[in-house]
């Protein structure tokens, strides 16, 4: 995959016109690697790892992207993961800046897996999919999810896609 490069996440099949239908094939194992990719920053305040004002925190930051117009849609992208249990972190793919809006920039190697279940699994998943890249020798940095559909449109659709997504590195060997 070529470099800031992600799994096309497209709205052309969107019959509920909130999320659109997420293809889980194309976005398990892979390996994206981000040169200085952009994202805008947002954080959302939470109560033991629940989401109190994700809704309006979105809200603000699709708005801001789209003032901007730095919406990416084939390659859209939120990165979120809990900093406590009392806030979480957004990272939002944009081709550019966004006036008004904190920017991070990302660089690395991340490998992806696809999950499907409920929401609260989240931590038992990057666990696991952690462990998993231990065994093939790679260090994990960080681990993000990449939540695919709201809660409405999961159950709509019959499936609730989660896909870890992991900052990696092979194990330093020198030991």
């Amino acid at each position: 995959m070529e470099t800031n490069a992600t799994p096309v996440y497209g709205t052309s099949d969107n019959p509920t016109e909130c999320c659109p239908r997420f293809n889980a094939e194309d976005w398990d194992g892979q390996t994206l690697h981000f040169e200085n990719k952009r994202f805008v920053k947002a954080k959302t305040k939470s109560l033991m790892h629940v989401p109190l004002n994700i809704g309006s925190v979105m809200t603000h930051t699709f708005e801001a992207m789209e003032k901007a117009d730095a919406v990416d849609e084939p390659q859209s992208l939120v990165l979120s993961r809990d900093l406590s249990p009392w806030s979480a972190e957004h990272l939002f793919a944009v081709p550019k800046d966004v006036p008004g809006e904190k920017m991070v920039r990302l660089s690395g190697d991340f490998r992806t897996r696809v999950f499907e279940g409920k929401y609260r699994d989240t931590p038992k998943w990057g666990e696991a999919f952690e462990e998993e890249l231990e065994a093939e020798g790679l260090d994990v940095d960080e681990t993000y999810f990449f939540y695919t559909t709201c809660p409405k449109c999961a159950k709509t659709y019959g499936k609730n896609y989660v896909v870890a997504v992991a900052k990696v590195e092979p194990h330093d060997n020198a030991d």
